[in-house]
């Protein structure tokens, strides 16, 4: 296998101490939701419910071009690039007519160091890849859902052609050149034992830079994983790691999430707290710096639990902490100086 297996590691590389580094002046990570829809309807998804049972998103499907270029003409105000710019969320972002040209935007800003896609692979046809290859993206994650096309029917609800799929997966792989890397994950539950894990590796281990068999944990609200899940109550993180009980969540001092309305959400939860602020009205780096997110980061440092409502029933952290991204409660008191409005 030519691939680098990463299981039960954090997929981005080492991290550093993030309490030693805050307060940041330019997020780490910029997570932009360019679609909000799929053309998989996998089980342990909230895609796969009707609109009516999902957790709220967003009204709108697809992310204006016009309000994506304000965005990332606003990024270039950082003082730094940011470390990641992800295409990312509920919703599979090659379906956006202009995925390519969004990276390609990026890419010419250089706003970031890496600029990377989570997607579930199917659309990525070679006329596909040769576009993002061409525009600039850094990383391809895809997400596998089984090792035939019959378990992608099972988890996915969709037929799919496996080996012409496998065969345009290669055609990335071979054509990216060495400054693009390909991550190939699958989910747990579209494993059926030990042989199939291998038969994951032999299929896919010589096609991609690393590989890896993450968890598929109970992460969303609307979903009911006791129907879902053949281990029903995990103890671990999506990436294999021990789950942790956190006192404070970390996503808002580093990151932040921009939905396909231009609207702001401070960490990477499906059932959010709060809008932060609305890209089509602010700048993001006001945004980043402006008085509701730093309301809503000094309300987090003292505590989860305090914040109440969608924070303190939120398992999203819990199962995506690294050790690293621990906030303590004596970092919290130190912290508070940097995010208190002295005029409240």
């Amino acid at each position: 296998m030519k691939a680098k297996n990463i299981t039960g590691q954090a997929p981005g590389g080492k991290r550093v101490r993030l309490a030693e580094v805050l307060p940041l002046q330019t997020p780490f990570m910029i997570e932009i939701y360019p679609m909000y829809a799929c053309n998989f309807r996998c089980k342990y998804c909230m895609m796969s419910l009707p609109s009516s049972r999902r957790s709220f998103v967003s009204d709108k499907i697809v992310m204006d071009f016009d309000l994506y270029k304000k965005c990332i003409d606003d990024i270039t105000a950082f003082p730094d690039k940011l470390k990641i710019l992800r295409f990312g969320g509920i919703g599979e972002p090659l379906l956006h007519k202009n995925i390519a040209d969004m990276v390609e935007y990026a890419a010419s800003k250089n706003i970031a160091e890496k600029i990377e896609i989570i997607t579930n692979g199917s659309l990525l046809t070679p006329e596909m890849s040769d576009a993002l290859i061409s525009a600039g993206v850094s990383r391809l994650i895809v997400s596998i859902q089984g090792t035939t096309k019959e378990k992608y029917k099972e988890i996915s609800g969709i037929n799919i052609d496996f080996e012409k799929f496998i065969s345009n997966l290669r055609y990335f792989f071979e054509h990216k050149g060495k400054n693009i890397q390909i991550y190939i994950k699958i989910a747990d539950e579209g494993l059926e034992d030990k042989e199939d894990k291998k038969k994951f590796y032999k299929l896919f281990g010589d096609i991609c830079d690393l590989i890896a068999v993450e968890n598929i944990v109970p992460i969303q609200p609307s979903i009911n994983y006791k129907k879902v899940l053949k281990e029903k109550d995990k103890q671990v993180t999506q990436f294999g790691l021990p789950a942790l009980n956190v006192l404070i969540c970390p996503q808002p001092f580093f990151t932040l999430r921009i939905n396909t309305d231009g609207k702001v959400i401070p960490c990477y939860a499906f059932e959010f707290p709060a809008f932060v602020g609305d890209c089509s009205k602010q700048s993001v780096s006001e945004i980043w710096n402006g008085k509701e997110f730093q309301k809503f980061r000094y309300k987090m440092l003292n505590g989860i639990k305090k914040m109440g409502g969608v924070c303190a029933r939120c398992k999203i952290i819990k199962h995506r902490i690294f050790p690293e991204d621990i906030i303590t409660l004596k970092d919290a008191e130190r912290l508070k100086k940097f995010y208190h409005f002295k005029n409240e």
